[in-house]
């Protein structure tokens, strides 16, 4: 280890996943234990993506493993916008439902802004309502995106000062890059959200405390772009060569950031999880239990 550099925590996800759902599913051990029904996710599928297949197959697993009820409606690719949105409109009227997540993306021509837009606010786990966005950004209660939620329990749970803290956001996507910004200003933090046409990119990120890549560019972020200590949280899931890569070069990486978070089995697990919370939570508010 050259001179300035120090030991880097990495950070094991799945382990802070793992912690988190027993958590919850001790939670709704309790309500179900008080008489009453439990949490119920129900997920729509258009089409056969395999990642999409997978993904699903992760969240029933998860959903079982927390005592949580899950539903599957799954539609063919060839499945009109009203038929997406009919779908989701049954959703919303069923009162045993508390959360809807409609799989992303969608096959084309289908219009997924639209079919979000359909989705009855407090149902919306993925947190993506136009609804909801405008009340993280009034600073009002509602349901976050899971992945920007999964970000901060990573900090969190690894004591990572946000007060007065430079974070640089690179990626301003409505998903990740933009919610996770205005989640890390909630917190007292200053952020710049950085882009494909910003300026000197390496020179605003070589300023960041707290380094979020989240721009779906594979290793995009060079090791001389991080401060010396930094927390570098990496959402970056690109293949190369057969490889996973985040847009963080992991290894360059190593040894200037303080924390930093692996391609594979960082934050990837704690986006179910907060999936996960947000049922939890949707159900709550609309049950009062």
């Amino acid at each position: 280890m050259s001179e300035g550099e120090r030991a880097t925590v990495i950070v094991d996800g799945m382990a802070l996943a793992n912690e988190l759902r027993e958590a919850l599913r001790i939670e709704v051990a309790s309500i179900v234990a008080r008489g009453l029904r439990a949490p119920c996710l129900a997920v729509v599928l258009v089409g056969d993506n395999p990642a999409s297949l997978s993904y699903i197959r992760g969240k029933r697993r998860a959903c079982e493993r927390a005592g949580m009820a899950s539903r599957e409606h799954d539609l063919p690719a060839t499945a009109t916008q009203h038929e997406v949105e009919s779908v989701v409109a049954e959703l919303n009227a069923d009162d045993s439902v508390d959360g809807i997540l409609v799989q992303l993306p969608l096959p084309k021509p289908l219009d997924a802004s639209g079919v979000i837009l359909a989705i009855d606010p407090a149902k919306d786990v993925d947190g993506l309502h136009p609804e909801n966005a405008g009340r993280l950004v009034a600073g009002l209660p509602g349901l976050r995106p899971c992945t920007p939620l999964g970000i901060l329990e990573v900090l969190d749970r690894h004591g990572v000062r946000l007060e007065g803290a430079h974070a640089v956001v690179v990626g301003r996507s409505t998903l990740v890059g933009k919610p996770v910004a205005l989640l890390l200003v909630e917190r007292n933090a200053t952020v710049t959200i950085c882009h494909s046409r910003t300026r000197d990119l390496a020179g605003v990120c070589r300023e960041a405390d707290v380094l979020v890549a989240a721009a779906g560019s594979p290793l995009l972020l060079k090791g001389d772009w991080i401060k010396l200590g930094a927390a570098v949280v990496d959402i970056g899931v690109n293949v190369i060569d057969g490889r996973q890569v985040g847009d963080v070069d992991f290894d360059a990486a190593l040894g200037r950031a303080s924390l930093l978070t692996p391609s594979r089995g960082g934050v990837g697990p704690l986006t179910i999880t907060m999936l996960l919370h947000n049922t939890l939570a949707a159900y709550r508010r609309r049950t009062g239990a």
